[in-house]
């Protein structure tokens, strides 16, 4: 019982460790679309503005339904782990407080750059526990309370000790949409202190390739989700480390910091070569928004000074909206 409120009390400090807070996520996503209205000279706001038309969209509502799809992807019921003696699976932890604070799909929205590539073939692995590099409480904590637990991988499969309590095929399902051409097997999600989770370039290139194939605005904003990347925490990889404060910071100071300014979000367009207008694979430039955040956001994992906070907030946010300017640059061609 002890441990268990230990536990509850981490991950209420936690609060989901969600990377960017999801309102942050969406008011991204409109404010690169409003960017591109702004800019219409320099984006590709013309095409755009015409693809919406033939879709009987207002830019509002395009822009908010965009947002709204970038704020979902943390609410995804995808990703289920079962107990190691129970066998029961669950979408997030059941006890007391932890219930709904930590989605397991979270697991899916990292990209370790302090490690090479992982065993699946990316050039940057996802969240793994065995690999992590700078881990805090939280992720030890998790690992202590999972140890031994499985990803859910249909009835058949792995079982705990007393049962196979399969309620979604997590690894058929969710891991083969999230694996884009490397390999997996079960028995890589065999233990979760272990688990090799897919990166999140790899979320977005899924639901990219489901745009392509069928344009709709919700799977375009899904694609934007893919700003964890300009989240440190998510480069780094760690779930604690002042992860939630950060979060809550950027939500709070957004405005009053004027992380969004128009100046710091067109010198952002300039630092990243963009897709070209065929592009099918938009990894490359997401990987860029990932190697940005590593090399310059990672202070804000041991200091919560403002000062540093706000240095690092008005690199990481304009960098992330103009990540967003460039997909939906190229999201105009196939509209």
């Amino acid at each position: 019982m002890k441990a268990t409120l230990i536990l509850v009390g981490a991950l209420t400090l936690a609060s989901g460790a969600q990377a960017f807070n999801q309102e942050t996520h969406k008011r991204i996503a409109i404010d690169a679309v409003r960017y591109m209205q702004r800019h219409a000279g320099t984006t590709n706001f013309a095409k755009l503005q015409a693809g919406l038309a033939r879709a009987g969209y207002t830019l509002e509502q395009f822009a908010e339904q965009l947002g709204q799809g970038a704020y979902d992807v943390d609410d995804f019921a995808d990703t289920y782990l079962c107990g190691a003696i129970t066998g029961d699976c669950q979408l997030a932890p059941v006890w007391g407080l932890g219930k709904g604070l930590v989605n397991y799909t979270s697991y899916w929205h990292f990209q370790n750059h302090t490690q090479g590539p992982d065993v699946h073939g990316n050039p940057y692995g996802g969240y793994n526990y065995s690999k992590l590099t700078v881990s805090g409480d939280i992720d030890k904590l998790a690992a202590a309370w999972l140890v031994g637990d499985h990803l859910d991988d249909g009835k058949g499969g792995m079982k705990g000790l007393f049962s196979d309590g399969s309620k979604y095929d997590s690894y058929g399902l969710t891991e083969r949409n999230y694996r884009q051409g490397g390999s997996s097997s079960p028995s890589q999600y065999a233990d979760f202190e272990k688990i090799p989770f897919q990166p999140i370039d790899n979320l977005g290139q899924y639901w990219w390739s489901q745009f392509l194939a069928r344009p709709s605005v919700q799977t375009l904003g899904f694609v934007m989700h893919t700003t964890d990347l300009l989240q440190p925490h998510h480069t780094w990889t760690t779930s604690a480390l002042n992860h939630t404060g950060w979060e809550t910071w950027v939500k709070d100071y957004y405005d009053r910091e004027a992380l969004n300014d128009d100046a710091l979000v067109g010198a952002a367009l300039a630092s990243f070569t963009p897709l070209a207008p065929t592009a099918t694979d938009i990894r490359p430039l997401l990987r860029q928004g990932g190697a940005l955040s590593y090399a310059r956001g990672g202070v804000v994992l041991s200091s919560t000074d403002h000062n540093d906070r706000r240095t690092v907030g008005r690199i990481v946010v304009p960098h992330a909206i103009a990540m967003v300017v460039h997909l939906l640059n190229r999201a105009a061609e196939r509209l």
